[in-house]
């Protein structure tokens, strides 16, 4: 943890879970910006899709992952939300397994995938290239929202994941 906020210090990545895709956002030790990584093809039987993030997050040293959970817009939870929270427990199980010390973080996401596919029209590309890119966009949206809220509350945020394999050390 830093000295002087309740959060910890170094790169951090953001993860868009969808149906068939995974967007995946990382930022510089600093925690000042976040920017689209990756898309990997979401994969339930096997699990490619989480060793992948997993090897990613080794990769980068990353000390946190913020797996977006997008509630309805009145804060109810909704299918998709269950199937965030599945894939963040999982995700960390993976992460410990790998031997990562990330702690995985759920962080309210609504409307991100709504803004990004904006952000994407608005610089002008092309509706049917979206798919290739915005759940990258919406990890982004996602990280950098969970960076900006740890430097304004000066603590750390989201509803932490428990792995389930060893006692939550709370980061």
């Amino acid at each position: 943890m830093t000295a002087e906020a309740g959060f910890p210090r170094g790169v951090k990545l953001g993860v868009d879970v969808g149906l068939a895709r995974v967007g995946v956002a990382a930022c510089d030790p600093d925690g000042m910006l976040a920017t689209p990584l990756k898309t990997l093809r979401r994969d339930e039987k096997k699990g490619s899709d989480l060793r992948a993030l997993a090897f990613l997050a080794a990769e980068r040293d990353a000390v946190q992952v913020f797996v977006g959970l997008p509630r309805s817009l009145g804060g109810g939870d909704t299918e998709s939300t269950r199937m965030a929270r599945a894939y963040a427990e999982a995700l960390a199980v993976e992460l410990r397994t790998a031997g990562s010390g990330a702690a995985v973080r759920l962080i309210d996401e609504r409307l991100t995938t709504v803004s990004a596919h904006r952000a994407l029209r608005e610089a002008g590309l092309d509706g049917r290239r979206h798919r290739q890119v915005v759940d990258q966009v919406a990890a982004a949206d996602i990280l950098q929202q969970a960076l900006d809220m740890q430097k304004s509350l000066q603590r750390d945020v989201g509803i932490p994941v428990d792995d389930g394999l060893r006692p939550h050390d709370g980061r």
